[in-house]
């Protein structure tokens, strides 16, 4: 699953987003939930960002499940390549752990209240994306994983 804040608003990344949920599909259940973002004053005070992030962080709290394992996506998080992130996929599965939830912050971030309950941390670059664009990357790299997996061809 994964977990975000904000709806993709743009038709192109949408479309992006449906065409790998579409091919994920085959593999077994993907979804993924949108959590409204809050805005973003002008001239907001660090307070009251960490504030957003922690009302926003409450919100994604309702929709994981105690047994969930919660991956973060954060910039200091691990940075895998596409087969180290399938292997780390693999284990998970093998261990018995719960539903893979990855989480999407909204363009302040992450609370702490997330990060706490993270199992977690995954990092797709040290470089800043939007968070629309990160939500089509991770939908890429789960639709890569799941090939490698599968013993099935994917371009390096």
């Amino acid at each position: 699953m994964i977990l975000a804040v904000g709806k993709l608003r743009e038709k192109a990344y949408r479309q992006m987003a449906d065409e790998y949920l579409k091919r994920l599909s085959r593999f077994g259940k993907y979804e993924e939930t949108e959590i409204p973002d809050l805005a973003e004053p002008e001239n907001g005070s660090a307070a009251l960002e960490e504030q957003i992030k922690t009302r926003e962080g409450a919100e994604l709290l309702k929709r994981i499940a105690p047994r969930d394992h919660v991956i973060a996506l954060t910039i200091g998080g691990r940075r895998p390549d596409s087969p180290g992130l399938a292997a780390r996929i693999a284990d998970l599965r093998a261990q018995g752990a719960g539903r893979l939830v990855f989480v999407i912050g909204g363009s302040l971030g992450l609370g702490k209240n997330i990060l706490e309950r993270a199992d977690e941390e995954l990092s797709m670059s040290p470089m800043t994306f939007p968070h629309q664009l990160a939500r089509v990357m991770l939908l890429e790299q789960l639709y890569r994983c799941e090939k490698i997996l599968a013993g099935e061809r994917y371009h390096k």
